[in-house]
């Protein structure tokens, strides 16, 4: 005699198949693209020059620096850490860069590698002191905003740095094919590092990690030495979006980057990072950035003054993270 089960197990339904399809097949969770689309439409019903080319290439060369940030966040929180001196680091590189290239002479390439590579270690003394000094992320990156932008403005003496190389301002300013150097470097960059996260063994084990440090170090992971890298990583993405940023303003600028971190991290949220960590998606991080850039620039174009556009900001911040969660302790009871 065969026994039947007492409650039969439930189909899940259409929307659940989809939200676990965008995800698996697009890496993309489909509220975000939901919010993308929704979003846009409100700001094409309120001003008739939303939609138009120009803005559209706007939109995504503002969300090109942000975007790159947000990059380095979904790294960092995919793995369960957390890096506040990404707006800070940002302006420190673009300074350097700026003062290796016109104090110092230095061809452009001298100039970027100075650029990237301050923000890389940057990131290296985060993450060392993270890893070696047992020091909580917050604390660690939060000194690290006050540092990076003291030295900011020591370097360049609290002014701004004009007269940058021209080969390097092109790539903030160039358009090769009408379309803007900073947006190419920014999709480049995004595509490569969805590879390394979503395709590579590295990016298996960020997340692993965030998931579950003991677990992953139970499974051979050098956590120390990973987290370490990955704190370096996010520096020289910083130092990345401080050269697009530089190049596209011709001028190191020690105050750039004031709450980028903030908007980079909502980015991060908003496109699927689970703000404690075990899960991450770059393409997810890129509609997040793109909500942004539209929220930003829609703002902008009804006249809302600046101060109002950063309570927008860190409302929908806490609503992301709101919705992350409700979402998490909705499938925990499943």
């Amino acid at each position: 005699m065969t026994s039947t089960p007492s409650q039969a197990v439930a189909a899940p339904s259409l929307w659940r198949r989809l939200q676990t399809g965008s995800i698996e097949q697009l890496h993309v969770r489909l509220e975000s693209l939901i919010v993308l689309i929704v979003l846009a439409g409100i700001m094409a019903m309120l001003s008739p020059y939303f939609l138009s080319v120009s803005n559209f290439m706007n939109i995504l060369l503002a969300t090109s620096t942000i975007g790159v940030l947000a990059i380095a966040a979904t790294f960092v929180i995919g793995s369960g850490g957390l890096d506040l001196s990404l707006g800070s680091v940002m302006g420190f590189s673009g300074v350097v860069g700026a003062y290796v290239g016109v104090n110092w002479g230095m061809p452009m390439p001298i100039a970027v590698l100075a650029c990237i590579g301050a923000g890389a270690l940057a990131g290296f003394v985060n993450g060392t002191i993270v890893t070696r000094a047992f020091v909580p992320a917050f604390i660690v990156t939060l000194g690290m905003l006050g540092i990076a932008r003291g030295l900011a403005l020591v370097i360049s003496d609290g002014r701004v740095i004009y007269g940058l190389p021209q080969a390097m301002v092109y790539l903030g300013q160039g358009r090769p094919l009408g379309i803007p150097m900073p947006v190419i470097i920014f999709v480049t960059t995004a595509v490569i590092m969805h590879c390394v996260l979503a395709y590579t063994r590295y990016g298996r084990h960020t997340l692993a990690i965030g998931d579950s440090e003991n677990a992953a170090r139970t499974a051979g992971i050098n956590i120390e030495h990973h987290r370490r890298t990955l704190y370096t990583l996010s520096g020289a993405l910083a130092g990345l979006g401080g050269l697009l940023f530089t190049a596209r303003i011709n001028a190191g600028d020690p105050t750039a980057g004031l709450t980028y971190e903030l908007t980079a991290i909502t980015a991060a949220i908003i496109g699927g990072t689970n703000l404690f960590g075990g899960r991450g998606s770059i393409l997810g991080t890129m509609v997040g950035a793109l909500i942004m850039g539209v929220l930003q620039n829609g703002l902008n174009l009804l006249a809302v003054q600046s101060y109002y556009q950063q309570m927008a900001i860190g409302a929908v911040l806490i609503l992301a993270v709101f919705i992350d969660q409700y979402q998490l302790r909705k499938e925990t009871r499943v």
